[in-house]
């Protein structure tokens, strides 16, 4: 399939049905630390980049194909941004009449400033938005956004989206060494947490290949500030994702290609996770994969890392 994955389990959502809305990688931020690599070029237009018929048709097929109690969430999370798919809101409403099965968002939360996106994800039962600075240098620094895109504009959307959302607000806190998990920064993040009023708080480490090279997590003595500051606030769960899959051996090739495009994987949790087939054929396919153009590997934290081909860092393939 090229628009459903996983299912992907988590600490969050359990075993979660991924929908991707968007191509790789169509996003408005250029974080320092996505797993997908720099975004080339931003953009900020909404559109239907994918046929929402195209995707819907998918999730229908990947809903029949499952068995009750084998999936806990169905998660719209993009190759960037999923809401600068115009259709988002139609693509919740038509999976919400298919599916009892609880329904996410993961957004960056930069265009909840505005009310059809807003009003789009209404209908959801969780959304879990970002937020990794509390000020707009900060937010320049680490997030890179479209250079119409503010802070103000962010945080106003955080604030406004939570008196109206029902359902439950999950914020993501991407922690970097050297950038927000100072004194100073910790202390503006959680006054603007406080703000906010989420029901939840996440705080997640750069493991995976991030897009500068730079980036690094936060030390002990980070995660100690972290915990004097931003324990009144946040619940400090370092969510540790790990993808399964259950396909024929035909579809291996797929399989792989749908994980490692939304979740670059260490190649050794890669061989653990399809352990179901021969060692040998998954590195060989692997091989083929990446001998085709479609898949890249690369080094950071001195593990190997597999990647989609379409993603770009600031660190040499291998």
């Amino acid at each position: 399939m090229k628009y459903i994955f996983g299912p992907v389990s988590s600490r969050r959502l359990g075993r979660s049905l991924g929908i991707d809305t968007i191509p790789l990688k169509t996003c408005n931020w250029n974080c320092v630390y996505c797993q997908l690599g720099r975004t080339r070029p931003l953009t900020n237009v909404r559109r239907e980049y994918i046929p929402r018929q195209d995707i819907l048709a998918e999730v229908k097929s990947a809903l029949m194909t499952y068995k009750p109690g084998q999936i806990d969430w169905v998660t719209f999370v993009g190759s960037g941004e999923p809401t600068l798919h115009e259709g988002l809101g139609w693509l919740i409403k038509s999976v919400r009449d298919m599916t009892d099965l609880p329904l996410a968002v993961i957004t960056n939360g930069s265009l909840l400033y505005l009310p059809e996106v807003r009003n789009q994800l209404a209908i959801a039962d969780a959304i879990l938005p970002s937020l990794d600075a509390g000020n707009s240098k900060l937010y320049h620094k680490i997030n890179r956004p479209w250079p119409k895109l503010s802070f103000e504009s962010l945080l106003e959307g955080l604030i406004t989206f939570r008196k109206e959302y029902a359902g439950q607000l999950w914020l993501e806190v991407m922690l970097v060494k050297g950038l927000n998990d100072t004194s100073e920064a910790l202390k503006e993040l959680a006054q603007a947490i406080e703000k906010i009023q989420p029901d939840q708080v996440h705080l997640m480490l750069p493991d995976r290949p991030p897009a500068e090279s730079w980036v690094q997590l936060p030390d002990e003595s980070g995660l100690q500030r972290v915990r004097e500051t931003l324990r009144k606030v946040a619940d400090l769960v370092f969510p540790a994702y790990r993808s399964s899959a259950s396909c024929s051996q035909d579809e291996l090739e797929s399989a792989i290609m749908g994980i490692i495009t939304r979740h670059p994987m260490q190649e050794a949790e890669l061989c653990d996770l399809l352990s179901d087939w021969p060692l040998e054929i998954v590195q060989d396919t692997l091989g083929t994969l990446r001998s085709q153009g479609k898949a890249q590997l690369i080094v950071r934290y001195n593990e190997r890392f597999w990647c989609a081909a379409g993603a770009f860092y600031a660190v040499a393939e291998i």
